[in-house]
Formats: C-alpha cells, sequence, structure tokens
C-alpha cells in the first residue's frame, strides 16, 4: 500500500481519569455510525484524560455527540499519513535524521494491520 497523506479534521473530548470513560464515549459513537480513521486517548492530569477523535466525517461526529451529551473542543486541524506499518517510518530518511516534513509537524502514530 502506498503512502498517503492528507488534511484532516479532528476534535477531542474531555473525560474523568477513570476505568470505562474511553469505552462509554466510542460506544455512544459507535451506535451513531461515526467511523474513526484515528483516535489517542492520554491523561491530563488533575484526574482527566483527553480522547482525540479523527472522524471520516466531521458532521457525523459532532451531531453524534450532540445526541450524546458529549461536548467536543473546537475544531483542530491535523495530517493523517496512512501506509503499511514498517520499523523507521517516522524517523525520516536513510540518513536517520528526520526529514524537513516531520521536523515542522509534532505527530502521533497509530498502526492497524488486517490479517
Amino acid at each position: 500500500m502506498a503512502d498517503t497523506v492528507r488534511r484532516v479534521e479532528y476534535q477531542y473530548v474531555t473525560v474523568p481519569d477513570a476505568p470505562g470513560e474511553g469505552q462509554r464515549i466510542l460506544s455512544a459513537l459507535k451506535e451513531s455510525g461515526v467511523n474513526l480513521l484515528a483516535y489517542l486517548g492520554f491523561p491530563r492530569g488533575d484526574g482527566e484524560s483527553q480522547i482525540d477523535l479523527v472522524p471520516e466525517d466531521p458532521a457525523t461526529l459532532r451531531d453524534a455527540a450532540g445526541r450524546a451529551g458529549v461536548t467536543l473542543s473546537e475544531t483542530k486541524r491535523a495530517f493523517l499519513i496512512q501506509g503499511d506499518d514498517r520499523v523507521g517510518l517516522a524517523a525520516g530518511d536513510a540518513s536517520g535524521r528526520p526529514t524537513r516534513r516531520a521536523r515542522r509537524w509534532r505527530f502521533s502514530s497509530t498502526s492497524t494491520r488486517t490479517t
């Protein structure tokens, strides 16, 4: 699979840092038919966690969140890079130095594999 890079919109939700909170949010979105391209959850401190949500269709995410009573952040923008998982992809060129593009952007990486 060739690598693709595209601009995406995402929003985040802040939830209590407690077991089951991520599942509660993701289940509500699933029940409303939201297709997520990516998501990332992490603790923020002070008993809170943040879940970044990258939907295929941002309007569907906003509608579903409103129906579920979930408060979303303002819309943010990012780049989504999709392709085959391989060692060193985010590291840069063969010299080990980050590429110019990689130096300019802070990013996260998620990998999904189908067998």
